[in-house]
C-alpha cells in the first residue's frame, strides 16, 4: 500500500486533492501538511472528511502533520503551497515568493522522502519544477509539474462542448507554458479519431477564438468565483492515481528538458510522457507544424528566462 503527502493541504487544491485520493484503493495513508498556524485547520478538515467517508467504507488514514519528519516513507509528496493567484496577477507574479517555498519543502523531502517522487502545483509551475528539482537534487524523472495535464482537459472540454459530443470522443494535447505561451496541438487534434481539420471544414469553428478561449479559461474562473478548484484538483488527483496504481497512461507534465523535444534544453515544460509508478518511464516524441513549433520555442525562452531571474533572486 501507498503513503503520499500533500505539502500545503489547507488550501483548496490540497484539501480536494486529499479527498479525492482517499477513496482511491491503493493509498493507504495521507499526510495532509501544514504550517504550525494551520495545523488546527487541517485537523477540522480531517474530522469533517472521515465523517464524509465513513459512508464509502474508506479504510484511509488522514493525518495532519507539520513535522517533515512525517514524510518518511512516502512514495510521492504533493506541493500545493505557496501565494494564490489573483484576478489581474499572472503566474509569473508569484515566482520569487513562491520559489522559497518550494525550495524549502524540495530539501526536506529530499532528506526525509528520498526515495518520493515530487509533484509541483505551486505556480508558475515550469519554473517551480526546475526550482524543486536542483534543491532536491532528485533524478529529473521524480520531479514533476503539474503543467499543461489541466490546460489538455480544458481544450477537451471546449471543443466537446463545441461538437456537441461525448468527450471521450476527443483527443487532444496542450503543451508548452502552462501561461500565455502555452501550445495547443490542433494539428494533432482527432475527433473520433478524424483529424479536427476536416471537422472545421464543415463547421463554423474558429480556431484562433478557441486557443485565446483557452488561455483565459483560468483567469475568468477566477474573475468569478475568486479561484479555481474543481479543474486543479481532479487534474492533479489524475496524476496521482495514474502513478501510484503503475497505469502508464500519456499525459503532460512538466519536466525538465534536455533535448528530448526539438532539441529544447534546460527549462522545464510541458511535454507528453508516460507516467508510471517511478516517476516518468520516458518523454513521448512530438510532430508539430511550423505555427505550434515556433510558439513551444518562445515558450522555452521566456521560461528559461523567468527561471534564472528567480533563481538569482534565491541567491542573494
Amino acid at each position: 500500500m501507498v503513503k503520499i503527502a500533500i505539502m500545503g493541504a489547507s488550501g483548496t487544491i490540497g484539501k480536494n486533492v486529499a479527498f479525492t485520493l482517499a477513496e482511491e484503493d491503493s493509498i493507504e495513508e495521507i499526510i495532509l501538511f501544514s504550517r504550525p498556524s494551520s495545523y488546527e485547520k487541517i485537523t477540522g478538515e480531517i474530522l469533517d472528511m472521515d465523517d464524509a467517508l465513513a459512508a464509502e467504507n474508506t479504510d484511509a488514514i488522514l493525518t495532519a502533520s507539520c513535522d517533515y519528519a512525517d514524510l518518511e516513507g512516502c512514495s510521492l509528496v504533493l506541493i500545493t503551497s505557496g501565494i494564490p493567484r489573483k484576478e489581474g496577477m499572472s503566474r509569473l507574479d508569484l515566482a520569487v515568493p513562491n520559489a522559497k517555498i518550494v525550495r524549502e519543502y524540495a530539501e526536506q523531502i529530499a532528506k526525509y522522502a528520498p526515495d518520493s517522487i515530487i509533484l509541483i502545483v505551486t505556480n508558475p509551475v515550469d519554473v517551480m519544477t526546475t526550482i524543486a528539482l536542483e534543491a532536491s537534487g532528485f533524478d529529473k524523472k521524480r520531479v514533476i509539474g503539474l503543467g499543461n495535464h489541466l490546460d489538455s482537459l480544458r481544450l477537451k472540454t471546449i471543443l466537446s462542448k463545441h461538437f456537441h459530443i461525448n468527450s471521450g470522443e476527443v483527443h487532444t494535447r496542450v503543451i508548452g507554458e502552462h501561461g500565455d505561451h502555452m501550445v495547443p496541438l490542433v494539428s494533432s487534434t482527432t475527433i473520433g479519431g478524424i483529424p479536427l481539420k476536416y471537422f472545421v471544414e464543415s463547421t463554423n469553428l474558429d480556431i484562433e477564438s478557441l486557443v485565446n478561449r483557452l488561455k483565459s479559461a483560468g483567469g475568468t474562473i477566477i474573475s468569478k468565483k475568486g479561484a479555481t478548484e474543481y479543474g486543479p484538483s481532479y487534474a492533479v488527483s489524475n496524476l496521482i492515481s495514474t502513478i501510484v496504481n503503475d497505469s502508464r497512461k500519456i499525459l503532460t507534465v512538466s519536466t525538465y528538458l534536455e533535448g528530448e523535444v526539438e532539441g529544447v534544453y534546460d527549462v522545464s515544460l510541458g511535454v507528453p510522457v508516460i507516467l508510471c509508478k517511478r516517476g516518468i518511464q520516458h518523454i513521448v516524441p512530438v510532430k508539430m507544424n511550423k505555427f505550434e513549433k515556433d510558439t513551444f520555442f518562445e515558450a522555452a525562452r521566456t521560461v528559461k528566462k523567468a527561471t534564472y531571474a528567480v533563481k538569482d533572486e534565491l541567491s542573494k
